[in-house]
């Protein structure tokens, strides 16, 4: 579905400037590879909590992110203040929102996922009660309220994980906006130069001083049975996620692997 985006410039009021890292640290490290270049954005200022709780507010603008694959709505509220909020597919410019503990159950709306029917389609979901949306942020995505129990909810994330979401954290309704992004094609080097990319090689074209897979004679394999990192780690096959992580004792069932 095609939304159609306003013809205006963004609310100067929700702009911030960023200073560009180039993918190093504060000690001036290069931490992020490939990082560097790119066009000069501004960063929208994005309410991903309940920082209008109980105003209404009214679509003004539909608008395009250069920071994020999913757009932006820009809501006037009846208070006089305005704000940036995610937009979900479907929405219209002059369409009203509301964010409260309950509130009806209507595209755009945020409220308690206690108050949220089981089977709606949810994003922007809080993990943790008013510290704001930290799941199914990203253009297209969407997770579905499962079941609803005395403490938690059971929610089905986009990867196809249940997990568990405490029945007082707040989720809008819909889905994320932009779902065709994920069939844009660059089409050429310098269009991923602008997205602030640079060049990559493989680790077989290196020299063994920089890479475990370099060295060789003319263009030859990376001479070992496992492929490895450049600091000599495994690469493939590895579990990254750490078995520490607080919200692992919340996760009810994994994601299932895609089929090839």
């Amino acid at each position: 579905m095609d939304m159609k985006l306003s013809k205006k410039g963004p609310e100067k009021s929700l702009l911030l400037s960023l200073k560009k890292t180039g993918g190093r640290n504060s000690q001036g490290r290069i931490t992020s590879w490939q990082r560097g270049g790119g066009t000069r954005k501004i960063w929208r200022i994005i309410d991903f909590g309940q920082e209008h709780m109980g105003v209404q507010g009214k679509v003004s603008a539909v608008e395009y992110d250069p920071n994020r694959n999913a757009f932006i709505a820009l809501i006037s509220y009846q208070n006089g203040a305005k704000g940036y909020l995610l937009a979900p597919e479907g929405l219209k410019v002059e369409d009203e929102i509301l964010c409260a503990e309950k509130a009806e159950v209507k595209l755009g709306n945020r409220m308690k996922i206690s108050n949220i029917p089981v089977g709606t389609l949810i994003h922007n979901i809080e993990l943790e009660p008013m510290r704001g949306g930290k799941m199914a942020r990203s253009a297209g995505n969407s997770a579905q309220v499962v079941a609803h129990g005395e403490k938690y909810a059971d929610i089905q994330l986009p990867s196809s994980e249940i997990r568990k979401v405490p029945m007082d954290c707040f989720a809008s309704v819909g889905m994320v906006s932009n779902a065709e992004f994920k069939y844009i094609v660059l089409g050429k080097a310098g269009r991923r130069r602008l997205k602030g990319w640079r060049p990559n090689v493989r680790g077989t074209v290196m020299n063994p001083v920089d890479h475990p897979h370099g060295g060789g004679e003319g263009r030859t394999g990376r001479g070992m049975k496992y492929p490895k990192t450049p600091w000599g780690k495994h690469a493939l096959g590895v579990k990254t996620r750490n078995k520490k992580k607080w919200t692992g004792r919340l996760i009810m069932q994994r994601r299932k692997k895609k089929r090839k």
